[in-house]
């Protein structure tokens, strides 16, 4: 059974820091790509930042510059750390996984229980 804990949310001031990790645990062959989502409250889940198997990173505009995807490939974790936080970034972050759990099988879909992050003066 593969799980997906994240960590890292809280409440922040705006043009604060946070840092989200999500740790992948389980019986499994590799992480193929890794993704947090974001929702608010009566909205759709938005794509924040995503991370390929070769290290390739993409970010939804409203974050670039400001919010950075990466992987710990040793400890199976993902971060993403977010700078200069905006009121509009409030929402809960979820982290989700596309994961091989066996070498040369296609990969599974995963996902995180979420993690509050609240922007507020």
């Amino acid at each position: 059974q593969v799980q997906l804990v994240e960590s890292g949310g809280g409440s922040v001031q705006p043009g604060g820091s946070l840092r989200l990790s999500c740790e992948v645990s389980g019986s499994f062959a590799s992480i193929a790509a890794a993704t947090w989502y974001r929702q608010t409250p009566g909205n759709q889940r938005e794509w924040v930042a995503a991370h390929t198997s070769g290290g390739a990173t993409n970010y939804v505009d409203s974050v670039k510059g400001r919010f950075t995807i990466s992987r710990d490939y040793a400890k199976n974790i993902i971060f993403l750390q977010m700078n200069n936080l905006r009121p509009e970034d409030t929402a809960v972050y979820t982290c989700h996984a596309v994961v091989r759990r066996t070498l040369g099988r296609p990969g599974i879909d995963y996902w995180g229980q979420g993690t509050q992050v609240t922007v507020s003066s």
